[in-house]
C-alpha cells in the first residue's frame, strides 16, 4: 500500500504525514479575515470583507480544532485578521483550552497586532494561554500610525503591559520595510530584549493586492543581519518554537532575535504546519493555491470520519515548498489572496 493509499484509508486518530515524511503537528487557524488596522504590507486601505455568514460558527471552529488534535496536532495557533475582533471569541479559547487539560496539546497560543490585548490578557491567561506574538514595526507613533493606518501604539503597548502583568510571554514580530523601518530594528531589538520579550523580524511575504508597491518595500534579512552585526554579536543558536523561525542570540543583549526569511531562503525542509481559514478552507502550503474545503465534510456528518478522510486526503497533497517571489515586471504577488484571508 503507497504512501497516498494509507492516507485515504486512514482512521481519525491516525497521526499526520506528508509526501516527504513530516510531520504535521502544528495548526493555524484564522478566526477572522476582519482587522481593525490596514497594515501597508497587509491589506488595502478600502478591503472587502467576507460576509459573516459565510464564517465557521466558533462551534465549527471547535469541532475542526479538535478534529486536527486528535490526528496529532500538539501547537494551535489563532490568528485572523485581528483574532481578538471576532466576537465572542474567548469562548472559543475556552473550549479549545480543554485540550491543554488532557494533555493532548502541548500549546494554546495567537498573533495579534496587540490592539485588544488589554481587554483579554487575564481571560487568555486563564485560559492556559502562556505565549502570544504581537505585531510592532516601529516604536515611532506617528510611523506606527501610517504603516498601521488606523493603529495606536499607545493602545497596543498597553496591551504587552496587561499580558505581561498576566505572566503571558511575549515575541514580538517586525517586518522588515526597506527606508521605512530597517534602522530602527536594532533600537527596537533592544527595548524587546529589555523587556524580555524575544524579537523576530521578517521579510515582506507577495501576499494579496495592495496599495504599496512591494518591490519598493522588500528588504532581504540577509541584508539586515549583515547589518547588525556591524553593532552586535550574533550567535546562531538551535532555538525553536516550532514555526520557521531562525534564532541567534544576540551578545549584547542576552536576548534572542530571530529572522523569517521567506524570499531568501526556502524553510520548507522542515515545515510541520497547515493553515485553516476562517471559512473552512485548509491551505498545505501559505505560498501555494492548493486547498481543500473542511467545511461540506465539517457539516455533512456529526461525527469526524468524513472530516478526517478529507484531511488526509489534503495532507497527501502537501508539496515540498512554496514559490514566493515578487514579480518585478508587474510588480503582482505570487499569490493573490491576502495574508488576512489564510492567516498570518
Amino acid at each position: 500500500m503507497d504512501n497516498r493509499t494509507k492516507m485515504l484509508t486512514a482512521e481519525p486518530d491516525l497521526p499526520m504525514i506528508d509526501p516527504f515524511g513530516r510531520a504535521i503537528t502544528y495548526l493555524r487557524v484564522s478566526v477572522t479575515d476582519r482587522c481593525d488596522f490596514r497594515c501597508t504590507y497587509c491589506m488595502a486601505e478600502d478591503m472587502t470583507f467576507l460576509p459573516k455568514k459565510d464564517l465557521l460558527s466558533l462551534e465549527e471552529l471547535d469541532r475542526l480544532c479538535a478534529a486536527f488534535v486528535d490526528k496529532g496536532v500538539k501547537k494551535l495557533r489563532l490568528t485572523g485578521g485581528e483574532p481578538l475582533v471576532r466576537k465572542n471569541v474567548m469562548h472559543l479559547v475556552r473550549q479549545l483550552s480543554r485540550h491543554l487539560d488532557s494533555g493532548a496539546l502541548e500549546e494554546l497560543t495567537l498573533t495579534t497586532n496587540g490592539s485588544q490585548l488589554s481587554r483579554f490578557a487575564s481571560e487568555l491567561a486563564e485560559c492556559g494561554v502562556r505565549r502570544i506574538n504581537v505585531s510592532v514595526d516601529t516604536l515611532d507613533p506617528d510611523k506606527f500610525r501610517q504603516v498601521t493606518r488606523w493603529g495606536s501604539l499607545d493602545k497596543v503597548l498597553e496591551g504587552i503591559d496587561a499580558a505581561q502583568a498576566a505572566g503571558i510571554r511575549i515575541k514580538l514580530n517586525a517586518v522588515a520595510l526597506k527606508d521605512f523601518n530597517d534602522r530602527e530594528i536594532p533600537e527596537l531589538m533592544r527595548w524587546a530584549h529589555g523587556r524580555g520579550m524575544d524579537m523576530t523580524v521578517i521579510e515582506t511575504m507577495p501576499l494579496g493586492e495592495i496599495d504599496a508597491d512591494r518591490t519598493d518595500q522588500y528588504l532581504p534579512l540577509s541584508q539586515l543581519r549583515a547589518d547588525m552585526e556591524r553593532q552586535f554579536t550574533l550567535t546562531d543558536i538551535p532555538y525553536k518554537t516550532g514555526g520557521p523561525a531562525r534564532y541567534v542570540e544576540v551578545g549584547e543583549t542576552g536576548g534572542r532575535l530571530g529572522f523569517i526569511t521567506p524570499m531568501t531562503h526556502n524553510f520548507c525542509e522542515s515545515c510541520n504546519r497547515v493553515r485553516i481559514t476562517c471559512t473552512g478552507t485548509l491551505f498545505m502550503c501559505l505560498g501555494q493555491e492548493d486547498a481543500a474545503d473542511l467545511r461540506a465534510p465539517l457539516r455533512a456528518s456529526e461525527g469526524g470520519e468524513l472530516l478526517a478522510r478529507a484531511i488526509d486526503e489534503a495532507i497527501g497533497r502537501k508539496p515540498k515548498g512554496h514559490d514566493f517571489v515578487i514579480d518585478r515586471a508587474t510588480k503582482k504577488p505570487a499569490v493573490s489572496r491576502h495574508m488576512s484571508m489564510t492567516g498570518g
